[in-house]
């Protein structure tokens, strides 16, 4: 029988081939506005003046394509995309498209930050169909909601080897009016074989530790030793990848493949850092690597990227804070890891500093994106950039990286006579310095990205100077080029506020709290968390929402939104000693359960089900730019079973781990946090109990004794005598009977709270901790 997938891609297929002219667009009029403009996302606003005649997703819709009997166009992307942006202005503003769009279709456009439900499984239907995905996703589907046709960007014209995006519509229509009856025939096969796809049986038995050492081998395969990252160009970030490394590394710091595991890690981190993918002068980085170098961006910035890369920063700073871990490989000596150690607490503020100045809104919950692309200006003088910034947005010439990158004129031109020196540390060439074959489309010729060329040792020696000098010297640089660049017309901000990445920058504040002993970050921390729970949650029932942008929006919350909120608030939890923190995790935790949890097979969708016009309750089973919903879960219910003494949230989670036995079996490396998950399950819970009341100096000396050790599989709790101890000996009587010592606040360090003789000095704790 031929596939059911076949006629989406036979149908592609022969559009790409077709071909046909594309006249001069007519470009929108301004007064159009379309439905668009009563929504609330950033990338639904950005079309509410195209002549096409949007709907959102939802009802209206659907009634309108089953009414008159017309396909359904659907258009997935998001405010920062840059190729997004392309079709629009090329395709969405045309009035001669938008004529053909609005007769023979019902239009709909969705922001796949806000509904990444419906984004999923149409993005699974054209992955299957034509071996690619990305965005804009375009998706022509029935009236009753079965896909039959999937691509992604369509040009004007013919070019790149794709048909031109009015010659697809007239040919989608025709195709409709001739052969509606087999269309809907083929969409209907197509969706029964995706549920199928997604209803496989788990198998049985469990997976084992084994698949940890396998993931690695996989994972060393594909590393680049001159380069660091994984694979070829384009290079993205994964920071799960880190994560995994250097959690494998802990489990066995002395061996050889745990130092080598770490070497990739930090070594990655490094090359990173100095590429022109981390932004030098505001600091954090963008969306990913267009070559192996790491040199030119896609320059879009997202949240979830600042908040993971931040912990992985982090990690590998306390790693080398850690006295009792095994030095890394040549080093001998502690004193060599300091300006290694050095580099990564100053990148990971600089994350951290930059998402506190520009992601975060006055209430204190932190925006999505900042797009890679913002208006062109010849030369950076206040009147053109005033000019700019009063123009018409739609009327403004805009290009990738506009804001990020320099000639060296204008570099010189503000730095004068150290400019020498900036020039040579950031690679910065009378001709731009990208490097051959990055820039197929010449957008960056003559500029410059700055990279680290040289190291601040590297810079000193050849200028004749001490590294602090240099060090100084290029602060200075930074700060001036800063005042400069701030000048120029910034980049899109996509302003909303998303639970998930919310609950992923919680995390990574709280551990700069917790590992940086810096109490700034942990009021950011607390302060975003107070928002989440004040703006995206209902106490009434329970539920968390998905998103707010001047209120709360009606998209309930999915799998990853809880996931990624709970681990932040543990994390929370665990710095500041709120308790507070730690019951609304349980509350969460309980409604992830409820809606979401497979009884049956084990792990988490990423839906309720609720909403019966997305046809696939999928599981994530990739930890790609963000982790799977189900491999934080796993990892929350191993932290949660403790602080709660609860062997079925153990359980849960072991269930969890096993349901993605297949994948695991497979492909390892494709969920690396679930390892970390798998790990975890595998080893001896370990906790460390500090005894005292919270505010006490001789606690607080306690606490940062344990923080100044990277121990990955240890739940840290605070019995205060308070509140705090109340709550936790409600269910774990170990808890309860824990007390200072001889009225010293002592620390119980325990495995599954079987506990060794309580200490009270500081360097008591670390030899216990380092055992």
């Amino acid at each position: 029988m031929t596939s059911p997938f076949l006629f989406g891609f036979l149908a592609l297929t022969w559009l790409v081939t077709a071909s046909d002219t594309f006249a001069e667009p007519k470009p929108a009029r301004p007064e159009h506005t379309n439905r668009l403009a009563q929504e609330k996302s950033p990338y639904l606003l950005q079309h509410a003046h195209n002549p096409v005649d949007w709907y959102p997703w939802g009802e209206e819709a659907f009634a309108k394509a089953r009414r008159e009997n017309k396909p359904i166009f659907l258009s997935v992307g998001y405010s920062t995309c840059h190729w997004c942006h392309v079709m629009a202005h090329e395709s969405f503003e045309n009035e001669d498209v938008a004529a053909v769009m609005n007769r023979e279709f019902v239009n709909i456009k969705v922001d796949r930050e806000e509904r990444p439900d419906v984004d999923r499984v149409f993005m699974t239907f054209v992955q299957a169909t034509t071996g690619g995905g990305g965005w804009p996703m375009s998706v022509w589907l029935t009236p009753d909601l079965k896909p039959f046709v999937g691509g992604t960007y369509f040009p004007p014209e013919d070019r790149y080897g794709q048909p031109a995006f009015k010659s697809v519509l007239e040919r989608i229509a025709t195709a409709w009016k001739e052969n509606h009856d087999k269309i809907v025939e083929q969409g209907g096969k197509i969706v029964d074989a995706l549920r199928e796809s997604q209803s496989a049986t788990t198998p049985e038995g469990k997976i084992d530790a084994a698949i940890i050492d396998a993931a690695y081998r996989q994972l060393d395969r594909s590393y680049d030793p001159k380069e660091g990252g994984f694979g070829n160009a384009p290079k993205f970030p994964r920071p799960a990848t880190l994560n995994f490394l250097t959690r494998f590394y802990a489990r066995a710091p002395k061996g050889e493949s745990g130092k080598h595991a770490l070497e990739m890690a930090l070594f990655t981190l490094r090359k990173m850092a100095a590429g022109g993918m981390h932004d030098h002068i505001d600091g954090g980085f963008h969306r990913y690597s267009v070559d192996r170098y790491w040199h030119v961006p896609h320059f879009e910035k997202m949240l979830y990227d600042q908040a993971q890369l931040a912990v992985a920063y982090l990690d590998a700073y306390q790693i080398l804070s850690d006295p009792h871990l095994h030095p890394l490989p040549g080093q001998g000596e502690a004193d060599a890891k300091a300006p290694v150690r050095v580099e990564f607490e100053s990148v990971a503020r600089d994350i951290l500093d930059y998402v506190a100045r520009d992601m975060t809104s006055k209430e204190g919950g932190f925006f999505s994106a900042e797009d890679a692309d913002s208006p062109v200006v010849a030369g950076i003088g206040l009147s053109a950039v005033a000019s700019a910034k009063a123009g018409d947005p739609g009327h403004t010439k805009t290009a990738e990286g506009a804001f990020y990158i320099w000639t060296k004129k204008e570099i010189d031109d503000a730095l004068g006579d150290i400019a020498e020196i900036f020039d040579f540390h950031y690679g910065v060439q009378p001709h731009g310095n990208a490097p051959e074959g990055s820039d197929p489309q010449d957008e960056f010729r003559g500029k410059n990205i700055l990279i680290e060329r040289h190291t601040i040792a590297e810079t000193a020696k050849h200028f004749q100077k001490t590294e602090e000098e240099i060090g100084k010297l290029l602060a200075q640089s930074r700060e001036k080029l800063f005042s400069i660049r701030a000048k120029r017309p910034r980049p899109h901000l996509d302003d909303k506020i998303i639970a998930a990445w919310n609950g992923l920058m919680i995390s990574a504040y709280a551990r700069a709290a917790q590992v940086l002993d810096e109490p700034r970050y942990l009021e950011i921390a607390t302060r975003a968390a107070k928002f989440l729970r004040t703006n995206l949650y209902e106490e009434k029932s329970k539920l968390l929402y998905r998103n707010y942008r001047g209120g709360r929006s009606d998209i309930e919350g999915f799998a990853d939104d809880y996931a990624f909120i709970i681990q932040g608030l543990l994390d929370l939890y665990e710095v500041s000693f709120d308790v507070e923190w730690l019951e609304f995790a349980v509350e969460l935790q309980e409604t992830q359960d409820r809606l979401f949890f497979d009884e049956k097979n084990g792990g988490y969708f990423s839906t309720s089900g609720k909403d019966e016009s997305v046809f696939l309750r999928m599981k994530d089973d990739n930890d790609g730019a963000e982790p799977a919903a189900s491999s934080v879960a796993a990892l929350n219910l191993l932290r949660l079973a403790q602080f709660r003494d609860n062997k079925q949230m153990a359980e849960r989670a072991r269930k969890t781990i096993d349901a993605f036995a297949t994948t695991l079996s497979h492909f390892p490396s494709a969920m690396p946090q679930m390892l970390v998950a798998l790990d975890s399950a595998s080893s001896k819970p370990r906790q460390v109990v500090i005894a005292g009341k919270k505010e006490a100096p001789e606690t607080k000396v306690l606490i940062r004794e344990v923080n100044r050790h990277f121990l990955p599989k240890t739940v840290v709790f605070l019995a205060d005598g308070a509140a705090g101890q109340k709550y936790l000996g409600e269910q774990n009587e170990a808890i309860r009977a824990m007390s200072p010592i001889d009225g010293k606040p002592a620390a119980y360090v325990c495995e599954i709270f079987t506990c060794k003789a309580p200490v009270t000095a500081p360097r008591a704790l670390a030899e216990l901790l380092s055992r």
